[in-house]
């Protein structure tokens, strides 16, 4: 504290600022919505290696994708479990 009373930054000797806007939404921080990117990422990878056998033209190509169909849905289930955690995040208001 000061001699007026007005609390003092540490680091840059300053007045620290008080915020007078109000509290009507809460604030979004990037972990909030990294979740929600990870899973729209996850869950397109997931579908483009479940669909793409179906448009590839060569044979061997082809069935090499298609024996991965697993990676594919194990990418769709985790990216939608990362958007459903993203909203029932939101939901809650956390």
């Amino acid at each position: 504290m000061t001699h007026n009373g007005a609390a003092m930054s540490k680091k840059s000797k300053t007045r620290a600022r008080v915020s007078d806007a109000p509290e009507t939404a809460p604030i979004r921080r990037p972990a909030d919505t990294l979740l929600l990117h990870k899973g729209a990422m996850c869950a397109l990878i997931g579908l483009a290696v479940l669909i793409s056998p179906y448009f590839i033209q060569s044979p061997a190509l082809q069935q090499a994708v298609g024996g991965s169909s697993l990676v594919g849905w194990f990418s769709l289930v985790l990216g939608l479990a990362f958007m459903g955690q993203h909203f029932w995040k939101r939901r809650r208001g956390k």
